[in-house]
């Protein structure tokens, strides 16, 4: 097994805790799951030419980099 796709794997797995942790855990450790799941994800799916999955994996990262960055007013 080549090392991006045991990141691909990890990735998910992380990314589907990630939900659950956000859900009933913690906002921001469930954030910082999903960012490190992403990162793990994107050199499988560069490899393979998936563009359309490196964008949306890019755009759900800014999206829960925002919240793990977001100040609580």
């Amino acid at each position: 097994m080549k090392l991006d796709e045991f990141g691909r794997m990890t990735g998910s797995f992380l990314v589907i805790g990630a939900y659950f942790v956000i859900l009933h855990v913690n906002i921001r450790f469930g954030a910082a799951m999903h960012i490190v799941g992403d990162l793990v994800s994107i050199p499988f799916f560069v490899r393979t030419k998936s563009w359309d999955i490196v964008i949306m994996l890019i755009f759900l990262l800014s999206i829960s980099l925002s919240k793990l960055l977001a100040v609580d007013l």
